[in-house]
């Protein structure tokens, strides 16, 4: 009878070497074939700018040596006998001695000082604590602006686009006052505002005697709705009676 071999059989005293499992298989997309063409399709559309076919430049037309060099001007023959410079004074050459001028500098000069204008100076900004000194006139910190003879002018064109202005306004101003003439309200007279307010009146009292008449009591629809218009009318009729008092001048627009 073969029995099973354990854990503490003699073959398993020896290590045997592990052998680790193979990796799984990479994964791969069954995309990838199809990414591939999109990719070349679309690079290879792109791949120059302008047209594919360029025209090939003749080898004739090759860059060739100090062409981009600036040429120098054309040379000049130099001249000898013409001197650049006086001649060095010789040996026995002597300078003019005893010539004296009549003129007083150190007077002169003082006079100048005393008569000339102090020059004023320089007008400058200091922005430390150790004295480092700056223009002023270049540091915008001095208001040239309002020396100028045109500060607080108003432009031209600003002048022009006011009268401008001015004259739309008038313009329509105009065609406004042309619209009221031609369609002006007319004024009612003492005679007809009376008419008006006596006639208002004597319907008033129509519309009131036939609201006495109605019966007291109202019982179905069509008297409550007869009841609410006379009292609407009545309503309506002292209001236009009591504006028509209340105000003595009325006019009435033109249809």
């Amino acid at each position: 009878m073969n029995l099973p071999c354990t854990s503490e059989s003699i073959y398993n005293l020896i290590p045997s070497d592990l052998k680790e499992p193979p990796p799984p298989p990479r994964y791969t997309s069954v995309f990838t074939s199809s990414v591939k063409d999109d990719l070349k399709k679309f690079k290879t559309a792109m791949k120059t700018m302008g047209p594919a076919k360029v025209e090939v430049p003749s080898p004739k037309d090759f860059l060739k040596k100090h062409s981009k060099e600036k040429p120098l001007p054309p040379k000049t023959k130099f001249n000898r006998d013409v001197p650049k410079k006086p001649a060095v004074p010789l040996r026995t050459d002597h300078p003019i001695m005893g010539i004296q001028s009549g003129k007083n500098f150190i007077n002169t000069n003082a006079a100048d000082v005393i008569m000339g204008v102090a020059r004023k100076p320089k007008p400058i900004y200091v922005d430390k604590r150790t004295g480092d000194k700056h223009d002023l006139e270049t540091s915008g910190l001095l208001p040239k602006y309002i020396n100028k003879k045109d500060y607080g002018i108003t432009p031209e064109y600003i002048c022009k686009r006011n009268e401008d202005v001015k004259k739309a306004q008038e313009e329509y101003n105009k065609y406004v006052q042309e619209n009221l003439k031609k369609a002006a309200m007319k004024r009612l007279s003492d005679e007809e505002r009376e008419a008006v307010l006596q006639g208002l009146k004597k319907n008033w009292e129509e519309v009131h005697k036939e609201f006495q008449s109605l019966s007291v009591f109202i019982d179905s629809i069509p008297k409550k709705i007869r009841k609410q218009k006379l009292e609407e009318e009545m309503r309506q009729l002292e209001h236009d009676i009591s504006v028509i008092a209340k105000h003595k001048v009325i006019y009435i627009a033109n249809k």
